[in-house]
């Protein structure tokens, strides 16, 4: 468990690490970057580089924490990752549940697995747990279908880093949105009219809109305001 700058949330916890990448989303993974510099640094948890690897010691660290938290599942990894066993996912959806004092904040980019295992009902879904899908393009809309169709009570999209405009999103049954440049050595561009595009409809279809950065090479730099003014809204129903 770890303190995190990721501005929606308190804390990450991550059981597993490592992934491949599988949408222009992944091109620039900040997670892979983040291994390869702790893989340096000698860090036993990332001994095996960005490779899949579960950690089941780490199952129990959420027990441990004593004030409630905003904790972010898998920062370093996707836990519907086609390797990852459905029986270790049982494990830490078993975890979430147990520690209803915490909001654990889980998401995906394949949202294909995510739905194929809800169909087999083999997914619980605990009241604590908030899913969300990243929609990074246009060519990726599908995921929300995908997520829309889940039991999970708080159902959140990530379109960070936003790569296109994204004009018709079917925000019904969508409880958040999060909307996010990319930073980094090489950043691809992202473009107003793209984040005030998805504003408006957030409004419309009165979901809390949450602008986290407009990212780049110095993306404190860059900020985060959107026409002077910075948005932070978040899911506004009985979230604990």
């Amino acid at each position: 468990m770890a303190q995190t700058r990721i501005e929606w949330t308190e804390s990450t916890w991550n059981p597993i690490t490592g992934c491949t990448k599988i949408s222009s989303g992944c091109k620039f993974c900040y997670a892979e970057v983040m291994t390869r510099r702790l893989n340096a640094m000698g860090q036993e948890k990332y001994r095996n580089g960005f490779q899949l690897t579960l950690h089941p010691e780490t199952l129990l660290e959420p027990y441990s924490l004593k004030k409630s938290k905003m904790i972010f599942v898998n920062s370093m990894s996707d836990l519907f990752h086609k390797d990852v066993p459905i029986s270790f996912i049982q494990q830490v959806f078993k975890v979430i549940k147990e520690n209803p004092q915490h909001v654990f904040q889980v998401l995906t980019k394949r949202a294909d697995v995510l739905r194929y295992y809800e169909s087999e009902n083999w997914l619980e879904w605990p009241h604590n747990l908030w899913m969300g899908v990243t929609v990074e393009d246009q060519s990726v809309t599908s995921r929300i279908d995908f997520l829309r169709n889940t039991g999970a009570r708080v159902k959140f999209l990530s379109c960070e880093p936003l790569l296109s405009a994204l004009p018709n999103l079917n925000l019904e049954g969508i409880d958040w949105v999060i909307v996010g440049g990319e930073s980094g050595r090489t950043p691809r561009p992202i473009k107003e009219e793209w984040v005030l595009g998805i504003k408006e409809q957030c409004q419309s279809a009165n979901t809390p809109f949450y602008f986290k950065q407009w990212g780049g090479t110095n993306k404190k730099k860059s900020g985060k305001l959107l026409e002077g003014k910075a948005y932070s809204e978040m899911p506004v129903a009985d979230i604990w």
